[in-house]
């Protein structure tokens, strides 16, 4: 039997860095304002990275379905795999030259490309998709507030929301 409503629990898992990141807060309040000396320092702190946790733990709820997409994503050393019940693929992170978010399907999927390989196409509402947020957020140049967006508003059509640097001035000569 459970006292919480389950679309409150499925809200608070959902948020549940961000309800962290306000628990970090809290308490190094209540440490700052409390006793003060060295406890009110290290409260000042945790407050700091409370408040670091709970923005990144906004950005990871942005990010998040629902669930219950069609297949599986695994992230694992480095290497993204995507087990789908038509199609499948696997993707490692360092090969990765470019992202795209397409509309076409019911949901939205991920396009991650590769040279010499078949793009791997992820639902963006799999199970175990918010590794992806991770693995995203860890390439160098991406605009994850740009990504967010993109994945709030439902682009209406494909868009490109990262390409590797050594990619992107190919075309230009030297001279």
């Amino acid at each position: 039997m459970s006292f919480i409503r389950p679309e409150l629990r499925d809200a608070l898992w959902r948020y549940r860095e961000a309800v962290a990141g306000l628990a970090m807060i809290l308490l190094g309040l209540w440490w700052l304002l409390g006793p003060g000396g060295l406890l009110g320092w290290v409260g000042g702190a945790l407050m700091l990275a409370g408040a670091a946790q709970g923005f990144v733990g906004l950005q990871k709820a942005r990010f998040r379905s629902d669930g219950g997409g069609q297949g599986v994503v695994q992230v694992d050393e480095g290497q993204i795999t995507y087990f789908g019940p038509l199609s499948g693929g696997a993707v490692a992170v360092a090969d990765l030259t470019s992202i795209a978010l397409i509309p076409d399907g019911k949901p939205a999927h991920w396009v991650l490309s590769q040279a010499g390989r078949p793009d791997v196409q992820i639902p963006v509402n799999a199970e175990g998709s918010e590794a992806l947020f991770d693995v995203f957020a860890a390439l160098p140049g991406i605009r994850t507030e740009r990504m967010l967006a993109e994945l709030q508003t439902g682009p209406e059509h494909p868009v490109v929301i990262w390409t590797r640097e050594s990619l992107r001035h190919e075309h230009q000569r030297l001279h």
